[in-house]
């Protein structure tokens, strides 16, 4: 990365009037949480599955909780375990810290089910969980179109990928799933992200005309959500966008790309900017 670059990136953000700040699983990488970024990054992270010829697809599919719950709650549990056990990097105090400094309103876009957000102190009213929580859930039929929040103790026999402990829906006694929208998901309940879209939306409007900066961070082209967020808001008006990505950070001019993992892009730019 150039000084131009980080320079250019730094006179971006000193001018923004809003921010929004979006995220795919890359940013939780320097978090220590694995990439899954192919198959063998899943099986690098869980090489038990490997052996069985499941990929990361697979084991996020839906049809496993009515099918064999132990086997579908194996894969979620365990990863509701380490979500709650990992600690936010210090990129998320960086970004905090800009937002406070430069006394700037600000939303986030995440498509991470971790709730590292939250976790860091970001405020849960502005912030968008695209594809929804492994911290809350939903009815796996669904029998109802209520949402809770997940407190249950998940333990998981890693060598099998089983779950010792069923969580179960409070209305119909069934067996409960993770409110996270699956591949090949019917039965998600999207409710709560619509909610936050809608205050996402309002946010917009309120800032609309005015100088926006999206800095997006470890957002790949496997699952596109984040990017085409990221590039259809960088075509408002007066709009400017800072991709931060060590594999695949190419943007369209005069949009701006840091080619570094999320924690040392922001880390770069923080040395500048303050």
């Amino acid at each position: 990365m150039s000084q131009q670059t980080l320079d250019e990136a730094v006179a971006c953000l000193q001018q923004a009037e809003a921010l929004v700040i979006s995220s795919g699983a890359g940013m939780g990488v320097d978090s220590g949480l694995p990439d899954f970024r192919g198959d063998e990054g899943f099986w690098n992270a869980y090489p038990m599955y490997k052996n069985l010829g499941i990929n990361f697809y697979d084991a996020a599919n839906p049809v496993h909780f009515a099918r064999d719950p132990e086997f579908g709650w194996g894969f979620y549990g365990h990863r509701t375990n380490l979500y709650r056990d990992t600690v936010p990097h210090d990129g998320f105090a960086l970004l905090q810290k800009w937002i406070e400094a430069l006394g700037i309103e600000s939303f986030v876009v995440t498509s991470n089910v971790d709730g590292q957000f939250q976790k860091a102190g970001f405020d849960e009213q502005r912030i968008v969980e695209v594809h929804g929580s492994i911290h809350h859930l939903q009815c796996q039929r669904p029998c109802h179109r209520a949402i809770w929040k997940n407190t249950e103790v998940i333990p998981v026999d890693f060598t099998t990928m089983r779950a010792q402990h069923l969580p179960s829906c409070p209305h119909c006694g069934g067996i409960a799933r993770p409110n996270i929208l699956m591949f090949g998901d019917y039965s998600w309940i999207g409710d709560r992200t619509q909610a936050q879209e809608h205050r996402f939306n309002d946010f917009l409007m309120r800032h609309n005309g005015k100088r926006l900066v999206i800095i997006e961070m470890g957002a790949g082209t496997a699952v596109p959500t984040i990017r085409h967020l990221t590039q259809t808001l960088a075509q408002k008006p007066q709009a400017r966008a800072i991709r931060i990505n060590p594999r695949e950070a190419q943007i369209s001019a005069p949009n701006i790309s840091i080619a570094l993992g999320a924690l040392e892009g922001l880390q770069a730019i923080d040395q500048v900017l303050l």
